[in-house]
């Protein structure tokens, strides 16, 4: 089973003076929330984790969110042997996660774990639902932190776009 969380980040806390309300794209995806954030199977117990405190942790909701649509686009599906490809870079550094898809697997490996560590394996519909469950828990703690942030028209289409499934 996949787990996916988060931690906000005590050393890089958001400017006092943040409008969540009207914050644009740009500061909700680069510049506000940051912490560390891990994919983790809870069967095999393995993890990959970030431990630096700077990224963007609603910028890495959204991407995981996309990249697993961007996983879907064969029409095949899940009947596909052609891999699909996938990269989430982390904009605070050079590192990525790399998401490979075959069949109904999805390979996920990191920059920072050595190359013959093996990749975590998840499966393509879980990863997709757990993705956008851990976007809503996110988006629901950070309103609760982050006055105004739930009454933002970019949350609510973030929202909408990709729904629970």
């Amino acid at each position: 089973m996949l787990d996916i969380g988060y931690s906000l980040s005590r050393r890089f806390p958001d400017p006092p003076q943040t409008d969540y309300r009207s914050a644009d794209v740009r500061a909700l995806r680069h510049d506000l929330f940051c912490g560390d954030v891990y994919l983790a199977d809870t069967e095999t117990d393995r993890e990959l984790s970030t431990a630096r405190g700077t990224v963007p942790v609603l910028d890495f909701a959204w991407a995981l969110c996309d990249i697993a649509e961007r996983l879907d686009r064969d029409p095949l599906g899940s009947r596909a042997s052609k891999p699909q490809y996938a990269e989430l870079d982390f904009v605070e550094s050079a590192d990525s996660l790399h998401f490979a898809r075959r069949f109904g697997w999805v390979d996920v490996t990191a920059d920072w774990l050595p190359a013959d560590e093996p990749p975590l394996t998840v499966n393509h519909g879980e990863l997709r639902r757990e993705a956008r469950d851990f976007l809503h828990d996110l988006i629901a703690d950070l309103t609760d932190i982050h006055e105004g942030l739930g009454d933002n028209p970019v949350v609510w289409d973030l929202q909408a776009r990709f729904p629970r499934v």
